[in-house]
């Protein structure tokens, strides 16, 4: 019998915690995450913790024993970093960064709503005359850049550093 990469939880320091994932078991819950059935339930539904369930359960065939919660957490965290180094790399100027898994964070996420937001339109009122005068929509993205030039020079990176296990 093959013995079990998984762990239930690490007893320091009279804490309980969950043990630290491993890299194949991260790629392994985001190819759990990124079935097509489980983005599907989790696209229509908006109570998420049987779908969660499942990706417990698809870890556990997989020979790892993760609860619901863990693999929630995981996943939340995960896309949390996708979101911070996709905001960063929006930026014109921006160096470019990468987190771990993000190509195979991009194939789930690169497409999901939430990580991309796309401007409405509200049809229900009457188109607003446009001027010939722009000056004003000149001053507010002069004004944009100036904040966002502010922005730049006064942060630091917000990504996480190498030694996080990503």
């Amino acid at each position: 019998m093959e013995s079990s990469p998984a762990q239930v939880t690490v007893e320091t320091q009279g804490h309980k915690r969950a043990p630290t994932q491993n890299t194949r078991e991260v790629m392994d819950l985001i190819a759990v995450w990124g079935e097509e059935s489980v983005q599907a339930e989790l696209q229509s539904s908006r109570r998420n913790a049987d779908i969660y369930a499942k990706i417990a359960w698809g870890m556990e065939k997989k020979g790892y024993i993760r609860d619901t919660q863990l693999c929630c957490v995981k996943i939340k965290e995960l896309w949390q970093v996708y979101q911070k180094t996709r905001e960063v790399n929006s930026r014109s100027g921006s160096t470019p960064q990468i987190c771990s898994f993000y190509e195979e964070l991009h194939v789930i996420l690169g497409g999901d709503p939430t990580t991309t937001p796309k401007r409405s339109l509200d049809t229900s009122q009457e188109p607003r005359a446009t001027s010939s005068n722009n000056e004003e929509d000149i001053v507010d993205e002069e004004e944009e850049e100036e904040e966002e030039n502010v922005r730049q020079a006064s942060g630091g990176s917000i990504l996480p550093t190498a030694k996080n296990s990503f």
